[in-house]
């Protein structure tokens, strides 16, 4: 969430975050790193179908008009249940609250699981 965040609200490109990301932060295990550019990479390559599925399940909510840590959150998320389909939904979307309860406002909560649960209905009837 934080790579797109940082490629969202600092203008970079997908490459320019992967150059820095990892040098402003802690050292973390070596598979963590692997699933988050994994996921990074896939929410990159779907962006357009993501931000689509987004703009149609978030009534009353222009894409550019959310909080940025929610809109990527989304787009993590969202990533995640089309590249790693064999990650139940359930899961992805209480692993994407946690990182709302913890980056998100406290009334983000209840939206960001509506628009997730709206989107794993929708991907599971296709």
């Amino acid at each position: 969430m934080q790579m797109l965040f940082q490629q969202d609200v600092g203008k970079q490109t997908p490459d320019q975050v992967r150059a820095t990301f990892w040098q402003a932060g802690d050292k973390v295990e070596p598979e963590v790193q692997g699933f988050a550019e994994d996921l990074f990479r896939v929410a990159n390559v779907n962006l357009e179908k993501i931000d689509e599925l987004i703009a149609a399940n978030s009534k009353h909510w222009r894409l550019e008009r959310m909080p940025a840590v929610d809109r990527n959150l989304l787009r993590m998320a969202i990533g995640e249940m089309i590249g790693f389909r064999s990650t139940p939904f359930p899961i992805v979307i209480n692993e994407a609250l946690e990182i709302g309860r913890r980056y998100s406002a406290p009334e983000s909560i209840n939206f960001l699981n509506g628009v997730l649960d709206a989107i794993a209905r929708s991907l599971l009837d296709r």
